[in-house]
């Protein structure tokens, strides 16, 4: 941050230099984006103890008009802004209003209250309760304790500081006969924020009398707050406007270059990384030379409220900003109310009661989520029409383009490319999913394939806590998605013989971690399945079980491993990854192997010649730098090992997630997320792992279509009975016949296969009996009590 000396340096900086040297340093830190948040305006109270000069927001008691805007009257101005797609929910109000007018005094006694805050925490709590809109509060002046007060029911707060010139308070000042401009009392204020963790907005008002010395000098005390506290989130520069009916009415305004000299001057004192503001509706004809300046965010655009502060100030449509934001190569993108830095540090910035709230409405950055899509539900034709939207930007990134031509060389990427790829929206989302479906088509060609398998997920007993698992049951717990079971090998064989008469090659077999099963018990599966069939692949056990049944037999991984393969295990399922980043782990599943353990596992396995698929679950509590990790992981496995057959990205799906449904997660990713986790692995792992699979059960078909596009190259199973996805809520069905499989993969003008575990061409036999499978037997689901039970046969 500058020193005062700098001022000088300031002041002696040619303009046009200024605004470059400003520009560069946003783009530094915020790259092509310009954030703004979608939010509707709750003007709680127009009465104000204050008395500010040039404020037509304030009013004075008048008979008839209520004080306070109703609970009922709150909701519904909140509701017909959740309808309209705002994230945010703006509360605009006077300061401590009852210190002047006995009116507020009494209105607040008839709500139950003593003071305006405290009803501002019922109405935002109602706010954030019943709608599902992130307050943000204005209420000025406040102290620590009643910040404290209301930090529960507020995802961020915020007050313009304004001026630190305590002049402008003197006689004949604007701020004259208002106590809480005072500076001092301000900077109390914004430091109680920083001692509490609350984001905060804060900033400058331009053209009231102050100095460009003064403003600077605002500027510091604001960056000396931010230095030691880290909570400003944003920093607005808003330029004067005379009103009429106002002391200042005939005051001028600050003109342009004004205005342009301050927001960069801002940007240069705060460094690349602050967010800088300057609102749209106040300067509504030079969007592009105000980008110019050094700005990264246009502030709060409500599609449903006015301005209150400036009712004579309309909006711009977000279409129009968008559009002309876009034509400085800029990308308008939406937010929260918290920014992305906040947003990504919850469990710091946010109150427990908030979280929920900001989880449901965040993406894996951080910005705002704008579509209603989840995996596991069907994409509507409106998503769909928002995600083929023509871009708004002409050109590519070229830190985007230069990432995208070093992973087509197969050169390995670093962790921030990798992220710099998952960030690609508009023309570079497009950019990094045609590449990726070029690199495809060089790589594996046209043929999309699939295997006729069957799923037996032998037990959905386990003694694990993992917080993302909507399947696995305790050993004797009933809940709404089934009872406990323990399959019979009887079981387990007639489901094996009836999928091989029905077409499969492979049984795909998986389980929770039973506390009775040993290592015994998976080879007494494997011998099972043998004996009913004995050319059926087994495709089985994730390495949390591998790990766990070599503990119950005291012998070693790799040699577990070896009783296994002579058992007749085929190859490994890649599961249980979840995400190769302990951080993530510590919180999605405490007590499970760790990121090392499960490579380690895995790399046995390739080492004693069994090959093994690779899984990503994404979309949870995790971020771009744990996606990162987890594909470079894989990747320098592969390199070592050589024994991944693909690589297959999993989107959480969350509508029964135990962690999600107590507020602990989000939704799973977004539609462009789940498709560039796609894209980006086959640029990212290019030269390694040749087939990325795409799932039906998460995706649908809409979803696989798309991802197919972007660099897919395998449906993986008809699965015959998907129960884990199933249990989670998704809604794409238990099973999808190969006729479904060969049109979904048609419909994208690609050329399908049937395929076997390692990537082989069926023969026709097991083609043409996959053709007319038989329906389904019912399943038995043995009890754990059973004699016939795995654990009990195993104790």
């Amino acid at each position: 941050m500058l020193n005062i000396s700098a001022l000088r340096d300031l002041e002696q900086t040619p303009f046009a230099d200024l605004l470059r040297q400003a520009a560069a340093l946003r783009d530094a830190g915020h790259g092509r984006r310009i954030s703004y948040s979608r939010k509707v305006f709750i003007p709680l109270t127009k009465l104000c103890r204050d008395v500010c000069h040039y404020c037509t927001f304030a009013e004075t008691p008048k008979p008839g008009v209520p004080a306070y805007l109703s609970i009922d009257a709150v909701l519904r101005i909140a509701e017909q802004g959740r309808r309209a797609g705002c994230h945010e929910a703006l509360f605009t109000l006077g300061d401590k209003p009852e210190a002047r007018y006995a009116a507020a005094r009494d209105a607040l006694a008839a709500l139950g209250h003593d003071s305006t805050l405290s009803y501002l925490a019922e109405a935002a709590g109602a706010v954030l309760d019943k709608t599902g809109l992130l307050p943000h509060l204005n209420p000025g002046v406040m102290t620590k304790a009643e910040m404290a007060m209301l930090r529960p029911v507020s995802a961020s707060m915020g007050m313009m500081l304004e001026s630190a010139a305590d002049r402008l308070c003197e006689r004949g000042g604007p701020h004259f006969g208002s106590p809480d401009k005072a500076p001092s009392v301000r900077l109390q204020t914004i430091e109680a924020a920083g001692e509490l963790a609350i984001p905060f907005t804060t900033g400058i008002l331009i053209g009231i009398g102050e100095t460009r010395a003064e403003r600077i000098d605002a500027l510091r005390r604001i960056g000396e707050l931010h230095e030691r506290h880290g909570h400003i989130q944003e920093v607005i520069v808003q330029n004067f406007r005379a009103k009429p009916g106002t002391k200042l009415a005939g005051a001028d305004e600050p003109d342009l270059q004004e205005l342009l000299w301050t927001i960069a001057a801002a940007r240069i004192i705060l460094g690349p990384e602050m967010n800088i503001q300057a609102p749209p509706n106040l300067t509504p004809d030079f969007y592009g030379t105000l980008v110019g300046s050094g700005l990264n965010d246009w502030g709060g655009v409500s599609p449903v409220t006015p301005d209150h502060v400036n009712p004579e100030a309309p909006w711009p449509e977000i279409e129009a900003l968008a559009k002309a934001t876009a034509a400085t190569g800029h990308l308008l993108v939406e937010r929260l109310t918290i920014y992305p830095a906040y947003a990504r540090d919850p469990q710091r910035w946010l109150d427990a009661r908030v979280r929920p709230a900001m989880l449901l409405m965040s993406d894996a950055e951080g910005l705002a989520r704008t579509e209603n899509w989840a995996p596991g539900l069907p994409i509507s034709e409106t998503a769909l029409a928002d995600f083929n939207r023509t871009p708004y930007l002409a050109a590519v990134d070229r830190t985007i383009a230069r990432a995208v031509d070093q992973a087509t060389a197969a050169r390995r990427l670093d962790t921030t490319d990798i992220m710099r790829l998952f960030q690609a929206r508009d023309r570079d989302f497009r950019h990094v999913c045609e590449a990726a479906d070029t690199l495809r088509r060089e790589t594996v060609g046209d043929v999309v394939r699939y295997a006729v398998n069957r799923n037996i997920n032998y037990t959905n007993i386990c003694y694990f806590r993992c917080t993302f698992c909507a399947f696995s049951k305790g050993k004797t717990h009933d809940d709404l998605r089934g009872k406990p079971y323990d399959l019979a090998l009887d079981e387990i064989a007639r489901r094996v013989t009836e999928a091989w008469e029905r077409g499969a090659t492979e049984v795909c077999m998986q389980g929770g971690i039973h506390p009775d099963y040993t290592g015994q018990t998976y080879i007494d599966i494997c011998h099972a399945v043998k004996r009913a069939v004995p050319d059926m692949h087994i495709h089985a056990f994730s390495p949390l079980e591998i790990s766990q049944g070599a503990a119950t037999l005291g012998i070693g991984v790799s040699e577990f491993l070896q009783r296994l393969r002579d058992a007749g295990l085929g190859t490994l399922p890649g599961t249980a990854a979840e995400s190769l980043d302990d951080a993530v782990r510590a919180i999605i599943c405490p007590d499970k192997i760790s990121a090392g353990e499960w490579l380690n596992v895995i790399e046995a396995a390739h080492k004693v010649g069994i090959r093994t698929t690779s899984t990503i679950m994404f979309g949870h509590v995790e971020g771009l730098d744990s996606w990162a990790l987890h594909l470079l992981a894989l990747r320098d496995l592969q390199e070592r090992s050589g024994g991944f057959t693909e690589f297959v990205p999993l989107p959480f799906v969350a509508m029964e997630a135990p962690v999600f449904r107590k507020g602990g997660a989000r939704r799973g990713p977004t539609l462009r997320e789940a498709v560039l986790m796609h894209a980006v692995s086959r640029l990212a792992l290019h030269g390694q792992i040749a087939n990325i699979q795409t799932s039906w059960v998460k995706m649908g078909e809409t979803g696989v279509r798309l991802c197919l596009q972007s660099g897919a190259n395998d449906l993986g199973g008809t699965l015959m009975n998907e129960s884990i996805s199933r249990a989670a809520g998704t809604q794409h069905g238990q099973e999808l016949p190969p006729p479904a499989m060969r049109a979904l993969i048609r419909s994208v003008g690609r050329i399908p296969q049937q395929r076997d575990t390692l990537y082989r061409p069926v023969d026709a036999e097991r083609e043409t009996a996959a053709e007319n499978p038989a329906d389904l037997a019912p399943l038995i689901l043995t009890a754990p009590n059973d004699p016939q039970a795995l654990s009990r046969r195993s104790a």
